[in-house]
């Protein structure tokens, strides 16, 4: 009964932390209120039919909600690192399409067909509209995107001087390709401490496997005593909090790095 129950409820748990497939819009589809009513109920059956297995839940929970939240951290820092690259070739060829001879419009038409988002910087050139103020809109709407500004300050120094376009742009290459550079080294630099924590999250299961190995009994003590529970929740909470602390010291390190 207890294995079933808790099959259930990590079944629950996987299904509320999953999110949708996002829509074409870009935004989540929200979760059906049958699935999240029947993971609450599984939870809640447990909790009233097996008190015991109500501390595991709590602890389970905890540190996949955790470990979910530190995935998506990760996966949106990656995200951002990929956009910031994405702008810096989208800058490269318009500056060199531009030295090329290449009107302005045709260039952010090329640099949307190759980039999606790029595409109202596209549209507000064609209608005679604001293409710095647009690719502010897209730096600021797209994750990464913030380069954006720079070449948005570019193309509006250009316009008001009337300093040649390609120049300029080119100018802005080259200073966002020795930053790119910056931010690869810190890349690189951080990239042994977050080595480093993953593989002190994982001892502790090398330790339980070794104890069950040689005799041992620890799953038992871990999930089937007070004390053993308090241990889990600890050791958990430490796991996750160094990787979340690993985390943010790289955030900082790139919010401190190059200005854009």
């Amino acid at each position: 009964m207890s294995a079933a129950l808790a099959a259930g409820c990590a079944a629950a748990a996987v299904a509320l932390l999953v999110r949708p497939p996002p829509r074409l819009g870009g935004r989540p589809r929200p979760a059906p209120r049958a699935l999240l009513l029947g993971g609450a109920a599984v939870v809640l059956l447990a909790v009233l039919l097996v008190p015991d297995l109500a501390a595991l839940i709590v602890v389970g929970g905890a540190a996949a909600v955790g470990g979910v939240a530190l995935v998506r951290r990760q996966r949106a820092r990656r995200a951002a690192e990929a956009t910031a690259a994405r702008v810096l070739e989208t800058c490269e060829a318009i500056a060199s399409e531009l030295a090329g001879g290449l009107p302005p419009g045709d260039c952010l038409d090329r640099a949307a067909r190759a980039w999606e988002p790029l595409a109202p910087v596209a549209a507000a050139f064609r209608v005679g509209a604001d293409v710095p103020g647009a690719m502010r809109a897209v730096a600021a709407g797209v994750e990464g995107a913030a380069d954006l500004r720079v070449v948005a300050a570019a193309w509006q120094v250009a316009h008001r001087t009337g300093e040649g376009l390609a120049s300029t742009v080119d100018r802005v290459a080259e200073s966002l390709r020795a930053d790119s550079g910056t931010r690869r080294v810190v890349s690189g630099e951080l990239a042994s401490a977050r080595a480093t924590a993953r593989l002190v999250a994982g001892l502790p299961i090398v330790a339980l496997l070794m104890g069950s190995g040689t005799g041992g009994d620890p799953w038992g003590f871990l999930l089937g005593t007070p004390a053993g529970m308090a241990c889990l929740a600890a050791g958990l909470a430490f796991g996750l909090g160094g990787l979340w602390w690993i985390e943010a010291i790289a955030r900082d390190a790139d919010r401190a790095g190059p200005a854009s």
